[in-house]
This record gives C-alpha cells, sequence and structure tokens, in this order.
C-alpha cells in the first residue's frame, strides 16, 4: 500500500497500515534554527520526510517582512518577519463608499490571495498521477469567512450580518461565485481530496456566533463542498481555534476529513464526537507542551491522541507545524513520537 491509498483509507476508515503523519516546517525557521540543524533532523527521520527536504529561499507575496502586499481582492498585507504569513490591515471596504467600482478578481488568473497558473497546476497534477501519489487541491486559506473579514473588517463584518445589511449579502454571492468558479478549475483535474481551509475559531468559542454561520457561511459551505464531492473528491477542511460548537455544522455541510487543534479543543471531546466517525486531521499542539514541556510529555501527548482518537479501521491523520521557537530537543522528540506511534494499530 503506497502513501496516497494509506490516505484515502484513513478518511474512508478502510484500515490504512499506518496513521498519516505531516510534519510542516514553515519557511522562517530556516533562517531562525539554521540550516544544519533543520536538515540534521529532516535526514534522521525518513518516514516524515520520504523525499528530500528543499529549505525555503524565498518567501510568498503576504509573508515579506515590511513588504506590504495588496491581494486581488484590494485587501494590504504586513508581516514583520519573514516567512510568517501577515495580517491584513488595509481592509478595502472599511466603508461602504467604493462597492460599486469593487473589483472581481480573475479564477483564471488567482485563487484570491495570489496569482495563479494553471497550466503549472495542471502539469503537477498530471505528474502527481503518474508517480500513483495523491492529488491533494485546496481553495485559498481563508476563502470565505476570512476573506469578507479582510474586506470589510471584523467588526463591519459582524455588524453586517446582524443587520442583515443587503451589501454584504451581495458580496457574500460574488464571493461565493468566485469560489465556485475556482472549485470548478480543480474539479476539472479530478482530485482525490480538496481543502478548504478557513480558520473560524478563537481560543474560547468561533469568531461568529452558531447563529449567524448557518445563516450566512454554511450554505455556501455546502454547495461548494457539494461541487467536489459531486466530482469525486473527499472533503477536508482546516481551521484553527475552538470550533466545538460548529463542528456539528461542519460535517452537516459535507467535510469528511476536520483538521482542527487538539488541545483548543480537548482530546476527550475530540475522541467523543469524532471517534470512528469523522476522520479526525488533527493538528498537534503549538501553544504549551511542544514549546514548553519536557520530550517526555511530548512523547505522552502524542501516544494519548493515537490512543484514544484512532481505531484500526482509520479514521486518524496527524500534522504538525513546526514554527520558530520550539526547543530542537523538542522537535527531535516530536518527530520520533510522530513516527513511533504511526504504527501503533498496524
Amino acid at each position: 500500500m503506497n502513501a496516497k491509498e494509506n490516505i484515502l483509507r484513513a478518511i474512508r476508515f478502510e484500515k490504512p497500515i499506518a496513521i498519516p503523519m505531516t510534519f510542516h516546517i514553515n519557511a522562517a525557521c530556516w533562517n531562525h534554527y539554521g540550516h544544519d540543524a533543520l536538515m540534521d533532523l529532516v535526514k534522521s527521520h525518513q518516514l516524515l520526510f520520504p523525499s528530500p527536504c528543499v529549505p525555503a529561499t524565498t518567501f510568498s507575496l503576504n509573508a515579506r517582512a515590511d513588504a506590504p502586499y495588496t491581494d486581488p481582492w484590494n485587501c494590504v498585507w504586513t508581516t514583520t518577519e519573514d516567512g510568517i504569513t501577515g495580517s491584513v490591515h488595509g481592509h478595502p471596504l472599511a466603508t461602504w463608499d467604493a462597492f460599486a467600482d469593487y473589483p472581481n478578481p480573475d479564477p483564471d488568473k488567482t485563487d484570491g490571495t495570489f496569482p495563479i497558473d494553471w497550466h503549472a497546476i495542471q502539469r503537477d497534477v498530471q505528474s502527481s498521477r503518474a508517480k500513483d501519489e495523491i492529488v491533494w487541491g485546496s481553495l485559498p486559506h481563508g476563502h470565505t469567512f476570512l476573506r469578507l473579514q479582510d474586506i470589510r473588517g471584523y467588526e463591519n463584518l459582524l455588524f453586517d450580518l446582524m443587520d442583515e445589511d443587503p451589501r454584504m449579502l451581495q458580496l457574500i454571492e460574488r464571493l461565493e461565485r468566485f469560489n465556485a468558479s475556482y472549485v470548478d478549475r480543480w474539479m476539472a483535474l479530478k482530485p482525490d481530496v480538496f481543502s478548504f481551509p478557513e480558520d473560524l475559531g478563537m481560543q474560547i468559542g468561533p469568531m461568529i456566533t452558531p447563529d449567524l454561520f448557518r445563516r450566512y457561511i454554511k450554505p455556501s459551505y455546502r454547495r461548494l463542498m457539494k461541487k467536489a464531492q459531486d466530482a469525486g473528491a473527499l472533503i477536508e477542511m482546516h481551521s484553527d481555534g475552538d470550533i466545538r460548537t460548529l463542528a456539528d455544522d461542519l460535517v452537516d455541510a459535507g467535510v469528511q476529513a476536520i483538521n482542527l487543534q487538539d488541545l483548543v479543543n480537548g482530546i476527550d471531546w475530540i475522541e467523543a464526537r469524532f471517534k470512528g466517525k469523522t476522520c479526525v486531521h488533527l493538528d498537534i499542539d503549538r501553544q504549551q507542551i511542544t514549546p514548553f514541556g519536557s520530550p517526555e510529555s511530548i512523547d505522552r501527548l502524542v501516544r494519548e491522541e493515537v490512543s484514544k482518537i484512532g481505531t484500526p479501521q482509520g479514521g486518524l491523520m496527524m500534522i504538525y507545524g513546526l514554527y520558530p521557537g520550539i526547543p530542537l530537543k523538542n522537535i527531535r522528540a516530536l518527530m520520533d513520537a510522530m513516527e513511533r506511534y504511526a504504527g501503533y494499530y498496524s
């Protein structure tokens, strides 16, 4: 069984041979830790890094220090550290004055955040398929709720939704049309999995009430996800933060693999809500244990998550995003634990 089949079986509860594990190194880490220190860790963990790891030498357009970037929706991103995705500090519709002339980005040329080359994507898909690798497509991170927030600003957005402002309803419709066109282009390439990444949670609770989510955001999610499902793709969704009060709605909208954070939602709650029912793509803690705990506590965390949420039938994948500030000994401990417990149910 290759890596592609293993992932698909994990999502479908069809007895994968191992828990799919992903270790993502943020681009800023290569400057923070140094090339040699990270490469030594990468080379000694070939289960996590079966292919050569290429250190980052360039940064995405919205992750360049002191170089504001204006995206195709006219949102202005800024960051203070190379490699760390910025945040929007320039909201193009902070007032509605410019709404009549507000642009409609072209999905042939952009994903809404960055320029896009569909010919290059098609070549990459063909290459992956030729090597029997998984084809995993995605909308850009922050495609709907966060995009509305970037365009209007958070407080304005919530007031608009509460007030049922007709201009906000028009903006939601325009954004969904753009996203639907983008999804259609991806579906023509027949991906195995398609992702809908969008942060909805805060440290405690979501950024939008369940009622407002159901009225304005969930219907758009459902229609977009149905397009992907009808084309044969499995549906994965990422969200940071506490999304417990939205979880049922996300699954109802079509999510088949939910990528959520472990400790902020609670390991026991995740087990009770999803185990054996919906695949959990578990985001391993970056706030408490991995930055401040011991190597032994990191091993215990991964073992607990695997033993509580996983099953021999599947339903668990795990991912860790490394950012600057984690001690090297803890990085090694986490890599060791992810490789050690990948075969827990084998």
